[in-house]
């Protein structure tokens, strides 16, 4: 199954909920008030939210005024092109290697199912991967982890339960040193709850990865489950007081109508989404593409 068809199968949930409305839009017609106000609904509907919302229609006003668009059919043509150039404004990172990609989110969005799939996803690239159970608070996520190594084929470095997690970044990274490791994936807590914590804990996983590893290329991702819509993108604020945030991974796109949430994503955090997860299997976690992603809102 290529890329578009993986990513439309994902939005099938959101695309149900807004494809009769879309066509009933989108045929025949004047371009009046009522017309936008339906379109705000519909959008709305999908979660991309209210502010973005506005912002999609402000723009799609402007263009049909502009290029002196008359009918409802080709507005349709419009609404995909501005949706793709607001995805398109993030710039999505460009590799270099060795890379380490710590990976953060809240527990429950499906972080280390995500990093299992990233690594498999790398070594379908030719790459060599290491994994490092820095989550050393959840119970038996650092096992959890293990299933995913062994799934993907990578090696993975690990300590007890309740250790200290920059330990096992340091460990971590001489391993991957030693190996000349291509990629060192590294999971992270989520306990929101006592986030000056989380916050000591990030900021020494980053420090031991800057000190110990000053040539590789450092980025940090965050994993948000996309049916949680809106209350993700205050996820991203929380993290983003702790640690940069580099990219996005979204989770769990195949099991939500809020898919619109991808574009409120786009619009209101200056943050790329990277990878989205349309499925359970391993090889689930496709590249982010804005034009299949729009493509596969409408058809």
């Amino acid at each position: 199954m290529g890329l578009f068809s993986k990513i439309k199968n994902g939005l099938a949930k959101t695309r149900d909920r807004i494809s009769f409305a879309f066509n009933k839009l989108f045929t025949g017609g004047a371009l009046d008030d009522e017309f936008y106000e339906e379109l705000e609904d519909v959008l709305i509907s999908a979660d991309t939210g209210y502010d973005t919302t506005e912002e999609i229609l402000e723009r799609l006003k402007d263009a049909v005024n502009e290029k002196m668009i008359r009918s409802r059919e080709q507005v349709k043509d419009e609404l995909k092109s501005i949706l793709q150039e607001l995805l398109d404004e993030n710039e999505l990172p460009v590799y270099e290697y060795p890379l380490v990609v710590m990976v953060a989110g809240v527990n429950g969005v499906g972080k280390t199912t995500a990093i299992g799939k990233l690594a498999k996803k790398f070594v379908s690239q030719g790459k060599t991967v290491t994994l490092a159970a820095a989550d050393t608070f959840r119970a038996a996520a650092a096992d959890q982890l293990t299933v995913w190594a062994e799934r993907a084929g990578v090696r993975i470095v690990k300590h007890e339960e309740g250790a200290d997690p920059g330990a096992v970044v340091y460990d971590a990274l001489q391993s991957a040193k030693s190996k000349k490791t291509d990629v060192l994936l590294i999971d992270t807590a989520g306990r929101l709850h006592n986030k000056k914590n989380l916050m000591n804990e990030l900021s020494k996983i980053t420090s031991v990865v800057d000190k110990e590893y000053p040539d590789a290329m450092k980025l940090n991702y965050i994993v948000l489950d996309a049916t949680t819509g809106q209350n993700a993108i205050s996820q991203v604020d929380v993290f983003d007081e702790i640690i940069d945030i580099d990219g996005i991974i979204l989770t769990k796109l195949d099991g939500t109508a809020k898919g619109g949430v991808v574009l409120s994503i786009a619009a209101q955090l200056s943050v790329p989404v990277v990878y989205v997860g349309v499925g359970e299997g391993i090889d689930d976690l496709e590249d982010f593409d804005s034009k299949s992603f729009v493509d596969g809102l409408f058809d």
